[in-house]
């Protein structure tokens, strides 16, 4: 356990290094923000309301997954397990006595951690400060949006590190994030609240992983318990499954590939 952590800290001072590009992002994600919040306000103004979402909710939406991104990377960048894995450096660490998936699982922790004090928090704020945004006034609710961000950020992990993973079958995943790093946002409610999908569309992908990413923490923080089924413990119940699952998978899959390593060029 103690190896563990002190992956989860290194991740965690890694990141604290890279203070201009942290600044960078905040910037960027927070300018993003505004011109998607003006989008959907001017769309909320020909519509005030599309399937129990308006104005503010959707403005809310573009904000709180603007602060989400850095946290749940599902945009990338990506692990660097993949490019270990094409270079064969993996090879060295398949070597530690720890869990490969374990590590990586740590590290990113770490990473996501440093992202959800320095990154989303100012970028929420910023938003708060220049729309009217439906947040929570309960300190209850809040525990549940922690808990929730926590939860996504561990699907998260758990889909980037299997798009790496197949680097043991593959020897290159940029293929793999070249279609995932579009898709993950778009089914993940990231770019347009899955609400405003047609009814169909939008309920297959409310049960899909990426959903668990960014549309359930935004409606537990909008307070939107009727659309997660059975109110804010059946989104969280929802997350802890894919989040379960899909890290069970990697296990999986971490084991299988490891029997068949090819290290490139030996």
């Amino acid at each position: 356990m103690r190896v563990y952590t002190e992956v989860y800290v290194r991740g965690l001072r890694r990141r604290s290094t890279y203070r201009a590009a942290t600044l960078g992002g905040l910037f960027t994600n927070t300018v993003f923000g505004c011109i998607n919040a003006a989008v959907m306000l001017a769309l909320f103004a020909a519509r005030p309301e599309i399937n129990g979402y308006d104005a503010e909710d959707a403005v809310t939406q573009v904000f709180v997954c603007q602060a989400l991104l850095g946290v749940v990377a599902v945009m990338g960048p990506p692990l660097e397990l993949g490019e270990r894995i094409r270079s064969g450096d993996v090879g060295t660490d398949l070597l530690r006595p720890v869990s490969l998936l374990g590590w990586w699982l740590a590290e990113d922790l770490g990473r996501a951690s440093f992202n959800l004090l320095f990154r989303s928090a100012p970028i929420l704020g910023a938003g708060a400060l220049l729309f009217d945004l439906r947040l929570p006034g309960e300190a209850g609710r809040w525990l549940l949006v922690l808990t929730s961000v926590a939860l996504a950020a561990l699907v998260s992990f758990a889909l980037r590190y299997l798009y790496e993973v197949a680097g043991f079958w593959l020897l290159d995943t940029r293929g793999v994030w070249a279609v995932m790093g579009v898709f993950g946002p778009v089914a993940a409610g990231m770019l347009i609240p899955l609400p405003l999908f047609p009814p169909g569309v939008s309920d297959v992908l409310r049960t899909l992983p990426w959903a668990s990413i960014a549309q359930i923490p935004t409606e537990i923080v909008l307070g939107k318990d009727g659309l997660l089924g059975e109110g804010a413990a059946g989104g969280l119940l929802l997350q802890a499954t894919w989040a379960a699952l899909l890290l069970a998978l990697g296990a999986w899959a971490t084991s299988r590939a490891t029997r068949r390593v090819v290290v490139q060029g030996g």
